[in-house]
């Protein structure tokens, strides 16, 4: 590992993935522990712990973990982490697994993981929804998955034994490890990471690139775990970023990586995660702009920047980039901010969400000062053959 590259979030890359060597032997072990289907938000959070994209997480969070997580966005140890990354059961499931147990964690049915349990607990989950999501209202996202993933939380140290699930994207899914490789071979010390869970429009470049001018590369890297219903999917947004790359970013100083969590729509509290998660892969600065994994009216817009102000420089390495909201300006003549722009909104391009879908959905081209024609011919062919 580079000295060059930010050091990993605890100072070191972890990594659960056993020995090739070993993995036949540990799959026939696993054959005699209980067994535990995993669900696609836990999967994707195994995936996280194994690679070390939740360094230094080696297992799913103990209870003295949970606790201080929830109630003071830190580790039991008082390193700085926000949101809790749980294994969840029923209460009638629970009653299968006992503490000190080795279970095996599975995937369609395929043995994936072992894993030790060192903690059972049931905790006030309508606390946990208030500190981490802000609200205990059942519409909010993320609080219904945690609610509909089960009572009582397992949790302990994790082994991964075989290969995940092959994905979509083979040439963009990079670990932690591998995107330090490739950020070494490009020789960048100085790295972006830009958070997406949709296409990137004109604003986002713009910021991106703002970012870009005073450091080495960008990595753009797109979550492409579970998202709510009405999202873009994963597949059609990633046509999307490989246009946009080829024609309007310069290809020696952009990087394209998937990120393999699923969203939470934790507003302030995902932003951290998404921080550290950036910093573990080796990114040294990472963008918080408007509203950062938000969704609704449930955290105000500039909670997600305002938040990262209860660590100190030591508790988090990485950098922000802070962007406030931006659009293109007809007087400006170009992508502009509050900051930047002295125009009224009459001059301003804004888009709502709804109206970006009904022009897609009528096949309209969607304005150049929103989003480049590539992006949105490839949109509007998604939601012709439809989109939910």
């Amino acid at each position: 590992m580079s000295k060059d590259l930010i050091k990993p979030h605890g100072g070191k890359l972890i990594n659960r993935l056993a020995d090739e060597s070993k993995r036949t032997e540990l799959l026939q072990k696993s054959k005699e522990f209980k067994s535990l289907e995993l669900s696609e938000r836990s999967l994707a959070d195994l995936e996280c712990i194994a690679t070390g994209v939740y360094s230094p997480l080696t297992g799913f969070v103990s209870e003295a973990d949970y606790k201080e997580i929830v109630d003071n966005m830190r580790l039991s140890n008082g390193l700085a982490w926000s949101i809790p990354i749980t294994l969840q059961v029923s209460q009638e499931e629970a009653k299968n697994y006992n503490l000190g147990d080795e279970i095996t964690l599975t995937t369609a049915g395929k043995a994936l993981a072992i894993m030790t349990i060192s903690d059972k607990y049931q905790p006030d989950q309508n606390h946990e929804a208030n500190q981490v999501y802000k609200t205990s209202d059942h519409a909010h996202p993320g609080v219904a998955a945690m609610l509909a993933a089960g009572a009582v939380y397992l949790a302990g140290p994790i082994t991964v034994i075989a290969d995940f699930p092959k994905k979509q994207f083979p040439n963009y899914n990079l670990s932690p490890e591998q995107s330090r490789a490739e950020f070494e071979k490009r020789d960048w010390q100085t790295v972006v990471a830009f958070q997406t869970r949709n296409p990137i429009h004109r604003a986002h470049e713009y910021l991106t690139k703002v970012a870009l001018e005073s450091l080495d590369g960008l990595f753009i890297n797109p979550l492409i775990g579970a998202t709510k219903k009405g999202d873009i999917p994963a597949d059609v947004r990633m046509q999307c970023y490989e246009v946009l790359m080829e024609n309007y970013y310069p290809q020696d100083k952009v990087a394209l990586g998937t990120y393999p969590a699923a969203m939470r729509y934790a507003g302030p509290r995902e932003a951290i995660l998404h921080a550290i998660s950036r910093q573990n892969y080796g990114c040294s600065h990472f963008i918080v702009g408007r509203d950062h994994a938000g969704v609704g009216d449930y955290y105000g817009t500039y909670d997600a920047q305002e938040i990262f102000d209860n660590y100190n420089d030591e508790e988090l390495a990485i950098n922000l980039h802070k962007f406030e909201h931006c659009f293109y300006c007809n007087k400006c003549d170009s992508v502009a901010s509050f900051k930047t722009c002295p125009h009224s909104a009459e001059d301003r391009v804004f888009l709502s969400g709804t109206k970006v879908r009904e022009m897609l959905e009528n096949g309209e081209m969607l304005p150049t000062k929103f989003s480049r024609p590539e992006v949105a011919k490839i949109l509007i062919k998604a939601y012709a053959e439809g989109i939910d």
